[in-house]
């Protein structure tokens, strides 16, 4: 007997490619959140919240970004911060994931227009293991979090009543753990008045490296006592992550060393907390343990090129990606070797690989560019600041430097925009806006030109 349970994804009578539907599910997402948090219930004080802020709010959620232009610890209510935290699920692990999960629960039969589906919001190459994928990710995600919640729960037992340690203790091992960098803390001080906790730094730096390697590196982890092999993917989103947070960490503790607004506060050991700690979450989480308005120049510029980088592909970050940074890498690599394949961990990478990372790459490196300009002229406020808040929203990052509470109505909407793209991904959002063309049939006579 057929169920009478309708699809998950039945669009089939709008004739939508699996791209559209990404689109389309993010889209209701946000329509659902905002429609929600603008319920009086939703504020602390009682009163409806602008429908432009609720689009914000309900947008950053989704989208996993974290840039409020509301302090979500004290304009929300419990209920409003519940959305929000929903939303922050629901946009992390997908629509798509969370709808399967409701399948599987209902023991439904996953489509084959589902499996397509899945493999696009997943990054995947092809749909096979698909589904049990996505068993994987949810059983991870569901442990690396409540682990979270546990241990910042007993930390925060010492600070606060044991019911509001547990509140705080799961909703901020959600958002960390999905890269959105909300806090409840209240007036926008994120994990400011734990700079130098040991507890603190490694569970919400452990969870946003677990959130931001994907969820295929950490498959391919847990299956190493199996197989005692990585996957290419595997060794190159853990070496560049590696890498980044490395370099981001001796870079930004010598430019703050003496800054009297930030580590000049702190001891030594506080110190190397904070600079390990402000080098991770760029990677994308947004949350922060010194004030990002308060840093030098240098820093903050060298921060927007980790969030442009971002984390790694099949994961709850932004960004262009581990894995196309590493791409870009090695074609400038190879090509002042005068090689011209680009081979790593002795695996040479298709050619088609390498123009994928230079379309994502100049793609996003053009929208943040046009952004920031259109912003330059409507906020009026200094040009590091707009590009900061605008590379943060397109990485689905969050950090900020105080403008985002400040934008005007044609800011607050670009950034909406720039959000949204951010996280579906601008070749999803192309593919979306005109479907990829297959193969051409024939080709044309090679011509040259002069480079360089």
């Amino acid at each position: 007997m057929a169920s009478p349970l309708p699809k998950f994804t039945e669009f089939r009578f709008l004739k939508l490619s699996p791209p559209q539907i990404l689109v389309l599910g993010f889209a209701t997402a946000i329509l659902i959140g905002t429609l929600l948090l603008m319920l009086p219930y939703s504020s602390a004080s009682g009163h409806s919240l602008r429908f432009i802020d609720a689009l914000f709010t309900a947008t950053s959620a989704t989208c996993v970004t974290g840039l409020v232009v509301v302090d979500t610890g004290t304009y929300f209510s419990t209920f409003g911060q519940i959305v929000i935290l929903v939303l922050i699920q629901v946009g992390g692990l997908g629509f798509m994931t969370m709808a399967t999960l409701f399948a599987l629960l209902l023991k439904r039969r996953i489509s084959l227009r589902d499996r397509l589906i899945l493999q696009e919001a997943m990054n995947q190459s092809s749909m096979e293991g698909i589904v049990r994928l996505i068993r994987k990710v949810l059983v991870y995600s569901l442990i690396i979090e409540a682990s979270g919640a546990v241990l910042l729960t007993l930390r925060w037992a010492a600070d606060m009543h044991v019911g509001r340690a547990l509140y705080f203790g799961v909703f901020h091992a959600v958002s960390m753990f999905n890269n959105a960098g909300f806090d409840i803390f209240g007036d926008y001080r994120s994990l400011t008045g734990y700079a130098g906790d040991p507890v603190v730094n490694i569970v919400v730096m452990f969870l946003i490296i677990s959130g931001g390697i994907g969820f295929i590196v950490m498959a391919d982890l847990i299956d190493y006592r199996k197989s005692r092999r990585l996957m290419l993917h595997s060794k190159v989103v853990l070496s560049m992550t590696a890498a980044l947070i490395s370099i981001g960490t001796v870079v930004i503790f010598i430019f703050e060393f003496t800054n009297p607004n930030t580590f000049g506060q702190l001891n030594l050991g506080s110190k190397i907390w904070a600079a390990f700690f402000q080098s991770v979450t760029p990677r994308t989480a947004g949350a922060n343990t010194v004030d990002i308005a308060g840093l030098r120049q240098a820093t903050q510029f060298f921060m927007v090129i980790l969030m442009f980088i971002g984390a790694s592909p099949g994961s709850t970050g932004g960004g262009i990606k581990t894995t196309t940074f590493t791409l870009m890498i090695g074609a400038v690599v190879s090509m002042l070797r005068g090689r011209e394949d680009i081979v790593l961990f002795r695996f040479r990478l298709a050619q088609e690989r390498v123009f994928k990372a230079l379309t994502i790459t100049l793609l996003a490196l053009l929208l943040v560019v046009a952004v920031s300009m259109v912003l330059s002229t409507t906020e009026g406020r200094p040009f590091l600041m707009i590009l900061f808040e605008t590379t943060s929203a397109f990485a689905t990052v969050g950090l900020s430097m105080g403008l985002t509470p400040e934008l005007s109505e044609t800011g607050k909407i670009l950034i909406c925009l720039t959000m949204f793209a951010g996280r579906l991904g601008l070749l999803t959002l192309a593919y979306a806006l005109g479907p990829k063309q297959g193969k051409a049939l024939y080709k044309y006579p090679e011509g040259k030109m002069i480079i360089g």
